[in-house]
């Protein structure tokens, strides 16, 4: 790092200082103020928030690693950002209609307070044990790597960069509010989309062009089937990414994450009206084709780098390269000064985008779905300040799960995948049947939910228990159906399994009133909100939704 470089993190702090004291000085007297900026936000704000709250840690470091161990194996995960169209065009007017706050306030909606509590808890728990934590936990990680620094006044200095990146995160997401979330993704988003453009073309310049990179990790093979390091589309007799699991457990996740996560979902809640909330998902899953080409392309150019050269990558005390340090190790040793520190201001951008989108959503989520609940009469500016206590809390607890991230290591990025894929078939299951089914009840989609917890703790204590113990060579039924099973077919069964479950409970009870799912389900809208959604897309919202959709094919395609 050299002089200019630090000037171009100089200005780039003032200028985030500028846009927060901007935010600050705006009245914020109610939670539709704090947790959704007022529900004002332009299709701009909230497209760019999207992308920049979901560029964090995993793409820095985890889809560039990716990238540089397996190949495309992870692009499905990334390209599946057009499913953050049926956010906008299928789940926003419900969402709009309902008038709320949070995903598991509309699930008491639609069907039972036991629903808000179940998924507001699952949600709570997840980020802390894994987006808050591990989203720090990479911060001090890169930076350690990109400033090369192991220690500073006697600390270590993953330390230093960790701690400091969650203060000034949480010092403007508390007193900000979602507006500083929205606002700051503004200025951070063209950085990130910038500093990252760069990181690619110097790259690909250094090897020697796009059809080297293609020519030297298309000669790698990834399984015994012929697949090579360039294919989408693997055998599905592969053991980690077979091509139908990849296709299913990645739309499944997709959809969890793009249309019924908090994090993500706060982001649409807080436009002025369905107009601004469905284009800023359609400019949202513009940006999100560009990931797999901004990091994960970069992570196989750095592997490329390594085979050529021998020894681009550090190593492993095992004596494989380290595939996570592909990125910063490429912002390290390609970038001339000046451009380096706006490589590190987009890495910056990123991490404390995301970071504060999940301070600001968990904060949301404890403040409304049980603070409110227990003292419903609470004064509007007071829920304000419990907002920002919940916060502070949130960060501490972050904070202290860190150790247990590091102790991990290098199984974060299984773990997390674990995580998300016993996750998401649950709460996937209780919103199709929620907004698609008029006949599904409140207890149906209360089991959904529940089954899917049960299900998936259940495998989550499989894989721990025969990590440690080991596996039988005559595997019982119970080890073959929650151990042995690879995880996407796994995530694409227990997707049926709840459905089926939420099916069979809702047609063995009371059947909901029309009164109760009026505006909330497929069927039931009424002629005035018909109309109000109708007018709020024309034929250009319809023709960028086909671009995404041609260009997510013309991907898989070229990969295939």
């Amino acid at each position: 790092m050299q002089l200019l470089d630090w000037v171009v993190i100089a200005l780039f702090f003032v200028a985030l200082i500028g846009i927060i004291v901007w935010v600050v000085r705006q009245k914020q007297n109610n939670a539709a103020d704090y947790f959704l900026g007022g529900k004002d936000a332009t299709w701009i704000a909230i497209g760019a928030s999207i992308f920049a709250s979901n560029i964090g840690s995993e793409h820095l470091i985890g889809l560039a690693g990716s990238g540089a161990s397996s190949g495309m194996a992870m692009a499905h995960w990334e390209i599946q950002g057009w499913m953050i169209l049926i956010l906008g065009w299928v789940f926003v007017p419900f969402y709009s209609r309902s008038m709320v706050y949070t995903m598991p306030e509309f699930l008491e909606k639609r069907f039972n307070p036991q629903s808000r509590t179940i998924l507001a808890t699952i949600s709570l728990i997840s980020y802390v044990l894994t987006k808050v934590a591990v989203t720090v936990y990479a911060g001090g990680l890169v930076f350690q790597q990109v400033f090369g620094i192991d220690e500073l006044w006697g600390i270590d200095f993953f330390w230093i960069a960790a701690i400091g990146l969650v203060l000034i995160t949480a010092l403007y997401t508390i007193f900000g509010g979602m507006k500083s979330v929205l606002y700051t993704s503004v200025l951070q988003t063209p950085i990130l989309l910038l500093g990252s453009l760069i990181i690619l073309v110097l790259g690909l310049k250094e090897l020697g062009g796009w059809d080297e990179m293609m020519r030297i990790c298309s000669a790698v093979k990834v399984n015994e089937y012929g697949d090579t390091m360039v294919n989408l589309i693997r055998d599905n007799r592969d053991a980690q990414y077979p091509w139908l699991g990849a296709l299913i457990g990645s739309a499944v996740i997709g959809f969890w994450y793009w249309c019924t996560d908090q994090f993500i979902v706060q982001r649409v809640l807080s436009g002025k009206n369905e107009k601004e909330a469905r284009r800023g998902t359609i400019f949202g899953a513009y940006l999100k084709l560009l990931p797999v080409f901004l990091f994960l392309i970069p992570g196989m150019i750095a592997f490329a780098l390594h085979q050529n050269l021998g020894d681009f990558l550090p190593m492993l005390p095992n004596g494989n390269p380290n595939s996570d340090a592909a990125f910063p190790t490429l912002v390290a040793k390609l970038l001339p000064a000046g451009v380096k520190g706006l490589i590190v201001c987009g890495i910056l951008a990123a991490l404390m985008s995301s970071l504060a989108s999940l301070f600001n959503s968990s904060a949301a989520l404890f403040t409304i779905d049980f603070y409110q609940r227990l003292k419903p009469k609470t004064d509007p500016k007071k829920l304000v300040r419990i907002g920002q206590a919940a916060t502070v809390v949130i960060v501490i607890l972050g904070i202290l799960w860190i150790p247990v991230m590091r102790s991990v290591g290098d199984v974060l990025y299984l773990y997390l995948q674990d995580v998300q894929s016993v996750l998401a078939p649950g709460i996937a299951a209780a919103f199709l049947i929620g907004i698609l089914w008029k006949r599904a009840s409140a207890l149906g989609g209360m089991w959904a939910l529940l089954s899917g917890l049960i299900v998936g703790l259940t495998r989550l204590g499989a894989k721990i228990y025969y990590s440690n113990a080991g596996v039988s060579a005559d595997p019982s039924l119970f080890q073959s159906v929650f151990f042995d099973c690879n995880w996407l077919f796994f995530c694409g069964w227990m997707l049926v399994f709840c459905l089926a479950v939420g099916v069979v409970v809702s047609l063995c009870t009371k059947a909901p009133t029309e009164e109760k799912i009026r505006g909330l389900v497929f069927g039931t809208s009424t002629p005035e909100q018909r109309a109000e959604t109708r007018a709020s897309w024309n034929r250009w919202d319809v023709i960028h939704s086909i671009i995404i959709l041609g260009i997510t094919v013309a991907f898989y395609i070229y990969f295939w």
